[in-house]
């Protein structure tokens, strides 16, 4: 009987070392295989972006790279900061570029047909989305560059622009929201790196889409 009883105790050890080695093997493959974006700096893209933006946005991957940049040209008086986190064939980013174009004239040129769009603004800031493009978006936001001495009331402007590109984790409104927070958070980060020169808070996020 006791040796009954030993093999049935030996058996059921194996089976709970098998089941533990199993969810090791499981949780390993997880961390190793599919943690990827995590292991980005919280604030990807020299600070520009939550790295949570990226998370929900892309499917999960092994690796995951990151990039943020400020280009200048002192003699066109202008800035360009991009952005993007990328996992093997997907990618969500942006750049945020400063202009002339006022509010009028670029909301215009993005679309002709106004019920195509989805329009929303705080404190003078003011963002764009297509309806049947979910995702793409885009923000404007008023600023003079810090090297320009003429008149700051002529259109100046910084818009950021952003998208993903290939398979995404989220989908539909979900998706839309993403990249419009991804374009706003690139927008105000833009704005301080590129010295914009006019005073500005930002609020901590723009309306939310589906609250429009």
């Amino acid at each position: 009987m006791d040796t009954v009883q030993n093999t049935w105790r030996k058996r059921l050890l194996g089976a709970g070392i098998a089941g533990v080695t199993v969810a090791c093997a499981v949780l390993g493959y997880v961390e190793i295989f599919t943690k990827g974006i995590e292991r980005l700096p919280e604030k990807p893209c020299a600070g520009a972006v939550d790295r949570e933006l990226a998370v929900r946005a892309l499917p999960s991957a092994r690796k995951a790279k990151e990039r943020g940049k400020l280009t200048t040209s002192s003699a066109l008086e202008t800035f360009t900061f991009s952005c993007y986190v990328q996992t093997n064939e997907s990618m969500v980013s942006g750049e945020a570029s400063s202009g002339s174009a006022t509010l009028e004239s670029w909301q215009e040129y993005k679309s002709s047909e106004p019920e195509e769009r989805i329009t929303f603004s705080s404190d003078g800031i003011h963002g764009l989305t297509m309806r049947d493009r979910p995702d793409t978006a885009w923000v404007y936001v008023p600023c003079t560059p810090p090297r320009h001495v003429g008149d700051r009331h002529k259109g100046h402007s910084l818009i950021a622009e952003a998208r993903t590109i290939g398979e995404t984790r989220a989908e539909g409104e979900e998706l839309r929201q993403i990249v419009v927070d991804f374009a706003y958070e690139l927008a105000r980060h833009a704005y301080e790196v590129g010295e914009c020169q006019e005073p500005r808070e930002f609020p901590g996020e723009l309306p939310r889409i589906g609250s429009l």
